[in-house]
C-alpha cells in the first residue's frame, strides 16, 4: 500500500507503484513513474515524464524536470539482481534528461549523492559514485562507476570521468575535458587528455579562502609539482612547512591518500 501523505498533490496520469513513499507538500505532475521501493522527501516536484525507480530515496526541496531517470539499474556488466540503492540529497535540482543509477553489490551497493547539488541537462551518474555538496555538473557531463567528487567542484559541459577517479573539493573541471587520473582538490584541469592547468582561483575566492592563504597555496603548488622528485615525494618532502594551512594540508591528505588512479598534473610526469 502507497504510504502518500495528505498534502501531496499527483496529477492523474502518472502512476505511483504500490510501497512507495511520498512526503508532505510533494507535487508530482503528469506522465511521471514511481517504483514501489522509492521514497521521496517532503516539499519535492516532479515536472513531468520523470522516472524514480529501485531503492532510491530523495531528500527534502529537490526538483526534477521531465524525462529524467531516476534510480534505474546499473548498467556495469556486473549488476546482479540484488537491490542496491541510490540515495540523494535534499534541494538537489536534476534537470531534463538526467540519469543516475544505483550501486553494485560488488562496491557496497550504494551510489550517494550529496545535498544542494545542480545536475544540468542529460547529465549521468553511474553506479556507485559519491558526490558531495554543492557541485555543479554541467550539460552532457558523464560520470563512469565509482566516481568520487568533493564539495563544491564544477564540471564544465561534456566533459567525461573514467571510473575509480577522484576529484577533489572545489575542483574545476573545463568544458569538454577527458579526466583519466585524479585531479587535487583546488585544482583546475583542461583538455583531452586532461592536464592540470593551475589552481582554480575563482573559485576559491568565491568560497571566501582569504588572498593571502591562497598565495600560500600557490606557493605550495609549485613545490609539489615542479619539485626535484616525483609528485608524491615533493607532496612528502614539504608537510611539515604547511601544517598551519589547511587548503594546502587537504591537498598533501589527497595525493597521499591510496588510489586507483594515478594524479593529474600540469605535465604528466612522474607522480
Amino acid at each position: 500500500m502507497n504510504m502518500i501523505a495528505a498534502t501531496a498533490k499527483i496529477h492523474p496520469s502518472s502512476i505511483i507503484e504500490d510501497g512507495a513513499k511520498i512526503g508532505e507538500n510533494v507535487t508530482i505532475g503528469p506522465f511521471c513513474y514511481i517504483g514501489p521501493k522509492v521514497v521521496l522527501g517532503d516539499d519535492m516536484e516532479l515536472k513531468s515524464h520523470v522516472v524514480v525507480d529501485g531503492r532510491t530515496t530523495i531528500g527534502k526541496g529537490s526538483k526534477i524536470f521531465p524525462n529524467a531517470v531516476i534510480g534505474g539499474d546499473s548498467q556495469s556488466v556486473h549488476h546482479s539482481t540484488v537491490d542496491t540503492i541510490l540515495q540523494i540529497g535534499d534541494n538537489c535540482t536534476i534537470r531534463e534528461g538526467v540519469t543516475m543509477n544505483a550501486g553494485t553489490v560488488e562496491y557496497g551497493g550504494a551510489t550517494i549523492v550529496g545535498n544542494n547539488n545542480l545536475f544540468l541537462a542529460y547529465s549521468h551518474v553511474a553506479h556507485d559514485c559519491r558526490l558531495g555538496n554543492n557541485i555543479i555538473m554541467s550539460n552532457n557531463v558523464l560520470l563512469a562507476g565509482h566516481v568520487t567528487i568533493g564539495d563544491r567542484a564544477i564540471l564544465g559541459g561534456g566533459c567525461a570521468v573514467h571510473q575509480f577517479t577522484r576529484i577533489g573539493r572545489q575542483a574545476f573541471i573545463g568544458g569538454l575535458s577527458a579526466v583519466s587520473y585524479d585531479v587535487i582538490p583546488y585544482g583546475m584541469l583542461n583538455g583531452n587528455p586532461g592536464v592540470l592547468s593551475g589552481l582554480n582561483v575563482v573559485g576559491m575566492t568565491r568560497a571566501g579562502i582569504e588572498r593571502a592563504t591562497i598565495h600560500v597555496v600557490r606557493r605550495a603548488y609549485k613545490q609539489i609539482f615542479e619539485g626535484p622528485e616525483s609528485v608524491r615525494a615533493n607532496a612528502a618532502a614539504i608537510r611539515a612547512d604547511y601544517a598551519d594551512c589547511a587548503p594546502v594540508v587537504e591537498i598533501l591528505d589527497f595525493i597521499a591518500a591510496e588510489s586507483d588512479r594515478a594524479l593529474s598534473s600540469p605535465s604528466r610526469g612522474k607522480v
